[in-house]
């Protein structure tokens, strides 16, 4: 299996990377630049790296970086800087999203892509109609208008949910939600939930990237595992940060 990792070069995509060598598939990296990545990772026999920005590729080049995988998984962010945040470009994660599912559609494999998108607890999955306070649901609609990033994550997630849908026959998805990012150097146990379980902005829980590296990467391994939450937004929270 060969798998195109988007944001390769983030705190997250680097440890996906790693999580998918280690399992034995083959993984392409489209990065802007290799120099954050790791000498092992770099030099691994697995490892394809395309140098590029993503948004900057034709259609047709995004075509061909799709064709023969079998999954492809988003872990686009943007940096915490003031241009990170308040720059161009603001919508690098939906964009991202919507190119490379219309890739995946031009390339017509005739068998479902995976598309494993890493998004933020503070999104709410308006397929469940999950319930928020009004003191949270004011405090989102601040961070939809003033932080950029949040907005895209929103469009994002949302592109998956209305415009590819639940009965796409060339892309099945999966965003995963993870609360309160930090390192930490090996997996450990933890929690998936249909829905937040506490306030992503009141009563955070905590979530190791290297978790979520893990989850996603089980997704995309792990047949069950998908069967289970294909076209949902799960939340993964640390277990013993679970409320």
């Amino acid at each position: 299996m060969t798998v195109l990792v988007l944001g390769a070069t983030g705190a997250t995509g680097r440890l996906l990377v790693q999580q998918l060598l280690d399992r034995g598939l083959k993984v392409k990296a489209i990065v802007r630049s290799c120099d954050t990545l790791p000498d092992s990772l770099r030099q691994h026999e697995g490892l394809s790296i395309i140098t590029a920005s993503v948004l900057d590729l034709s259609d047709i080049e995004m075509a061909e970086q799709v064709t023969g995988c079998e999954a492809v998984a988003s872990c686009l962010g943007h940096n915490l800087t003031f241009q990170g945040i308040f720059g161009q470009p603001r919508r690098l994660v939906t964009d991202g999203a919507k190119r490379f599912c219309q890739a995946i559609r031009a390339r017509g494999s005739g068998k479902p892509t995976k598309f494993v998108l890493m998004n933020t607890a503070g999104n709410s999955n308006r397929n469940l109609k999950e319930p928020i306070s009004l003191a949270q649901s004011c405090v989102i609609g601040l961070l939809r208008l003033l932080v950029p990033p949040h907005r895209d994550n929103e469009e994002a997630a949302d592109y998956l949910r209305t415009e590819v849908g639940q009965n796409d026959t060339e892309i099945q998805w999966v965003a995963v939600r993870p609360d309160s990012l930090f390192d930490e150097d090996d997996v450990s146990a933890y929690e998936l939930h249909p829905s937040p379980t506490r306030s992503a902005i009141f009563n955070p829980g905590r979530t190791s990237r290297v978790n979520v590296a893990h989850f996603m990467a089980d997704l995309i391994t792990n047949h069950d595992a998908w069967e289970k939450w294909k076209g949902q937004m799960p939340v993964i929270y640390n277990k013993n940060e679970e409320s």
